[in-house]
């Protein structure tokens, strides 16, 4: 049976929350709502949504403060919805770990595609298959990465990563000690031209070393800025 995915929707305003909710649910996803942050956020604790969509500007707790809030316990992908389209707005979305960024008014087709396009590639690593008999498994020192059960390890710990993070490391680490520009990354991470933001790539690759770092400074240290390049994953030589 297929899996039916549920999805938080979050906006103060009821015409928004209507119109999603009834295009959402002619994909067959389960539709849950809030209209403030505070909701949302008891929502978001007490329940694992596939996807969060997320207003920016909400009354009270704005969607800035309620994304951070979940990030500080779970992975799950969040895409912010604002009316606010300056730049600067956009990276303060990505550095608090949201997935996408949707700015009003927007084509509810397109939002759709957008929301298909972060279920498809969580899914595609969060959900896969225990059955098979060999495990997808990527191991260099300080740094495991376990690609069926969608586990990274580093200095023999768990890290809590987002769908997007872990992505963008396991991209990386798939070709060690390559270097990848960064709008190779967009367009190979995130499976889409992302409005030429390059910043996007390097809010990313900050929050994966911070993580990284908690447990083991050497496996944060393997992902390399090449300078007026961009990235890769270097393994230590002994």
């Amino acid at each position: 049976m297929e899996k039916q995915f549920h999805i938080l929707v979050v906006d103060d305003e009821e015409r928004i929350r209507r119109l999603l909710r009834m295009y959402l649910e002619r994909e067959g996803y389960r539709i849950d709502e809030a209209a403030d942050g505070e909701s949302a956020l008891e929502k978001a604790s007490e329940i694992n949504y596939d996807l969060i969509l997320l207003d920016l500007m909400l009354p009270g707790m704005d969607g800035l403060d309620v994304c951070n809030e979940i990030r500080r316990k779970k992975a799950t992908p969040i895409i912010i919805l604002t009316a606010r389209g300056e730049e600067g707005n956009r990276v303060e979305g990505f550095e608090a770990g949201t997935d996408d960024f949707v700015v009003k008014p927007f084509s509810p087709r397109e939002l759709v595609h957008r929301v298909k396009a972060v279920l498809r590639r969580t899914s595609a690593t969060a959900y896969l298959s225990t059955e098979t008999e060999t495990h997808n498994v990527i191991v260099f020192p300080e740094l495991m990465i376990d690609h069926d059960a969608h586990e990274v390890k580093a200095g023999g710990k768990t890290v809590s990563l987002t769908p997007k993070e872990y992505e963008l490391l396991y991209y990386l680490a798939r070709t060690p000690d390559k270097v990848f520009t960064r709008e190779t990354l967009l367009r190979d991470v995130w499976n889409y031209e992302f409005f030429g933001d390059l910043r996007t790539v390097d809010t990313h690759v900050k929050r994966l070393r911070e993580k990284l770092n908690r447990t083991s400074p050497e496996a944060a240290a393997m992902i390399t800025t090449v300078w007026g390049v961009g990235y890769k994953l270097e393994v230590p030589k002994e």
